[in-house]
């Protein structure tokens, strides 16, 4: 496969311009996903005085969901870095 330098030129600000896509919108997801919650003081069981809710009761299934939710979109930048070895490892081999 001969690859001309303009073509390998391409390839590669088509990989930059791919990754810094994908860490925009990893970055925006994460900071609006990451912090949404639902409210859950609105359900019967809600003790304020509790600064968490008793297990087996809605309440304290809507706080574990909440906490489930916001670690699931920390995971979010284990693949902004596996994309960015990706694209390191490509470009390094394309030099």
């Amino acid at each position: 496969m001969n690859l001309s330098l303009v073509d390998l030129e391409n390839n590669i600000m088509g990989l930059v311009g791919a990754f810094i896509g994908i860490a925009i919108l990893l970055g925006i997801g994460t900071q609006i996903l990451g912090n949404s919650v639902q409210d859950c003081s609105n359900l019967a069981d809600f003790d304020s005085s509790l600064t968490t809710q008793v297990e087996g009761t809605w309440a304290g299934a809507c706080e574990s969901q909440n906490s489930q939710t916001q670690n699931a979109y920390s995971l979010l930048m284990i693949v902004l870095i596996v994309v960015a070895a990706v694209v390191i490892l490509t470009v390094v081999k394309l030099l």
